[in-house]
C-alpha cells in the first residue's frame, strides 16, 4: 500500500520506523510546522521531520486542511491509508475521506478510557493498573472512532509517564504491523466504541504538578511519576521551587505532619498523611537533577517543612 504518515513528537518515531521497513512505501510524511522551541527559542524541526529527512520521504507541514490547495496536494499522492500518531493537528472530514481506505490513528489508552490529550499521564495519575494502545478507523470526533485492535500494557510499579511512554510507541507500532494486512485485504471488523466508560485526559498544566503533602504517600508517588518528564512534580524548600524526579513509598507510618523532611544517613524521607515517601532524585532551583544523597551531603533539611507556603 501507498501509506502517507502523519505525526509530529518522539512517540511516533517506531511507528513510521516500522512503517518504513515494512513491504509498504511511505508516500509522504505529515508533520506540524517548524517553531521555536526551548530558551534561546530557536526554530526546530519535529522529531517526526528529522526521521523523514533521514529518509528521504516528501514532508508536508501545512499550519491546517482549510486551504484547498492542501487538500489538493494530499489529493495527489493517491494514498492508500494514512496513519496518524499522535499528529496534533485536527483531521476534518474531507482529509479522512481523502485515502481510498481512510485513517487509523494509533492512540496511547485502552478507549474509551482517556480519550484526549494525555493518556499516559491520567492513567499513571489515576492508579490505573493497565493501559495499552488503540487502533481505530478516525472519524471526526475526538477519539471517537470504531476501534480495529487493542493492545494492553501492564502499569508497573515504577512506571513513569517517560518509560510507559516508550513501552506504548513500540507496542502501537508492532500492533500496527500486525493489523495492515487486514486493513490490506480489507477484512478489518470495526467495533464501536461503548458509551460508558469514556474518559477525558486533558492537557497537563505546571500548576497542578504542585504535591500536595497531605495525601495518602501512594497517591504522591504517582504524582511524582505521572508528571516525570513533564511538568515535574514540585513543591517549595525555603520559599524556592524544589522538582521531584523520583520517589518511593515506605511502610513506616509517618510519626510528623505532612510535609516535614526527615534525613537518616543521607536518606530524604517526608511525611505524607498516611506513611513517608522517600525522595531519591530531586532538582533544586536553578541546579541540575541530583540524588537526594548528594544534595543532602551539602544542605541540612532535616525538619524542614516541603510546600508550607501551599498549605491552606
Amino acid at each position: 500500500m501507498k501509506i502517507i504518515f502523519a505525526g509530529t513528537p518522539d512517540f511516533s518515531i517506531p511507528t513510521l520506523k516500522a512503517l518504513l521497513s515494512s513491504q509498504h512505501q511511505v508516500c509522504a510524511v505529515y508533520t506540524q510546522p517548524d517553531r521555536p522551541a526551548g530558551r534561546g527559542r530557536k526554530i526546530q524541526v519535529s522529531p517526526i521531520k528529522q526521521c523523514a529527512l533521514d529518509a528521504k520521504i516528501p514532508i508536508e507541514q501545512p499550519v491546517n486542511f482549510q486551504l484547498d490547495e492542501t487538500l489538493e496536494v494530499l489529493a495527489n499522492y493517491q494514498a492508500d491509508l494514512m496513519v496518524v500518531v499522535a499528529y496534533g493537528i485536527i483531521l476534518p472530514s474531507t482529509v479522512l475521506a481523502t485515502p481510498r481506505l481512510g485513517c487509523i490513528n494509533i492512540h496511547a489508552s485502552l478507549l474509551p478510557r482517556w480519550r484526549g490529550a494525555a493518556p499516559i499521564q491520567r492513567a499513571i495519575l489515576s492508579s490505573d493498573q493497565e493501559t495499552g494502545v488503540t487502533l481505530m478507523q478516525m472519524d471526526k470526533g475526538l477519539d471517537t472512532g470504531d476501534m480495529l485492535l487493542k493492545a494492553t500494557c501492564p502499569i508497573e510499579p515504577d512506571d513513569t509517564s517517560s518509560s510507559l511512554h516508550n513501552k506504548l510507541s513500540t507496542l502501537g507500532a508492532s500492533s500496527l504491523l500486525g493489523l495492515l494486512p487486514l486493513v490490506e485485504k480489507q477484512q478489518l471488523k470495526p467495533i464501536k466504541q461503548a458509551k460508558v466508560g469514556v474518559t477525558y485526559a486533558h492537557k497537563l498544566t505546571k500548576q497542578e504538578a504542585r504535591i500536595n503533602w497531605n495525601q495518602p504517600a501512594r497517591l504522591v508517588q504517582r504524582a511524582i511519576q505521572g508528571y516525570n518528564p513533564w511538568p515535574v512534580a514540585h513543591t517549595l524548600l525555603n520559599g524556592s521551587a524544589l522538582r521531584i524526579w523520583q520517589a518511593g513509598v515506605t511502610r513506616q507510618p509517618a510519626q510528623e505532619a505532612p510535609g516535614i523532611i526527615k534525613t537518616i544517613k543521607g536518606q530524604l524521607f517526608v511525611a505524607c498523611n498516611d506513611y513517608y515517601v522517600e525522595i531519591t532524585e530531586l532538582q533544586a532551583a536553578n541546579k541540575r537533577r541530583m540524588m537526594a544523597s548528594e544534595y543532602l551531603a551539602a544542605h541540612a533539611i532535616d525538619k524542614l517543612i516541603l510546600g508550607h507556603d501551599e498549605q491552606s
